[in-house]
């Protein structure tokens, strides 16, 4: 593991990682988010493809969303679901709960000579690929595979470290809101996040998470391990959704945004360890 990953970043890099966690926070389409994402990525570090997957060693399954850099259509969980059962090294990688990010070579000392590089470069001119897993914790392996022609270099390389977090983060956010989205059944009104809330009381797509899951009785604590942030964190996002709706505590703000149709009056307590 080489110890100098972490050092060489460009005052340009921190720039890329700020114009994306922007993008991230201010995007409100939980299925288009990876997509979002790999723009940047394929921008960034002159990829080939970008491939979000999500694998079930167990079971011999896996499904993902690719782009090259457009998108890569249902044939990219096909090709997935033969790497899980090829026992790709990537795979076996995230099996094993690793987290640092680690190109293909580095796993297989005849990477050149497989024929999953065979493949990779016969159909996307694709000759190296970094794993930068994306740990969820509910026993799914993820994790995004990025694909170029040549080998990355130790300074690309710490871009992906430092960015990992920022992906983590992004995932759990998709995940949560996405949730919060289909909590509400069909008949329940309003809706959970109608069309005409945000710009009413300017809230962004994080906020919205926040508030959410607020209105779904967790705590910050609560919050900030669902979406892998610091309370502190939560309580800045909380301090701007009191300005922005006129409170100046939770149970009103909750009441506030019932009345408003931002959330629903039928919460679910599906998770009641994170309210304590």
């Amino acid at each position: 593991m080489p110890g100098h990953r972490g050092h060489g970043l460009h005052a340009r890099d921190y720039e890329r990682m700020l114009d994306l966690i922007v993008a991230v926070l201010e995007h409100d389409d939980p299925g288009s988010l990876w997509y979002l994402i790999s723009g940047h990525l394929v921008d960034t570090l002159g990829l080939n493809t970008v491939v979000f997957a999500v694998a079930d060693p167990a079971r011999g399954r896996g499904k993902a969303q690719g782009w090259a850099p457009r998108s890569l259509g249902r044939d990219v969980s096909d090709v997935v679901q033969r790497r899980v059962r090829q026992h790709h090294p990537l795979v076996s990688y995230l099996a094993a709960r690793a987290l640092r990010p680690v190109t293909a070579s580095e796993l297989c000392d005849d990477w050149r000579d497989s024929p999953w590089y065979s493949e990779a470069r016969r159909d996307y001119g694709t000759t190296q690929q970094l794993g930068v897993p994306v740990p969820a914790g509910d026993g799914t392996l993820r994790g995004l595979v990025l694909g170029r022609a040549g080998d990355f270099t130790d300074h690309e390389l710490a871009f992906a470290a430092r960015i990992q977090p920022l992906l983590i983060t992004a995932d759990r956010h998709a995940r949560e809101l996405r949730r919060l989205r289909e909590a509400a059944s069909p008949q329940a009104a309003p809706a959970v996040f109608p069309a005409v809330a945000v710009p009413r009381h300017d809230l962004t797509p994080r906020e919205l998470t926040v508030l959410g899951l607020l209105a779904e009785g967790l705590t910050a604590a609560g919050i900030a391990h669902r979406l892998a942030i610091s309370p502190h964190t939560v309580n800045r996002h909380l301090e701007k959704v009191y300005r922005k709706l006129g409170t100046n505590n939770r149970v009103s703000t909750v009441l506030s945004a019932q009345q408003a149709g931002i959330v629903s009056r039928a919460r679910i307590f599906s998770h009641p360890a994170d309210r304590g």
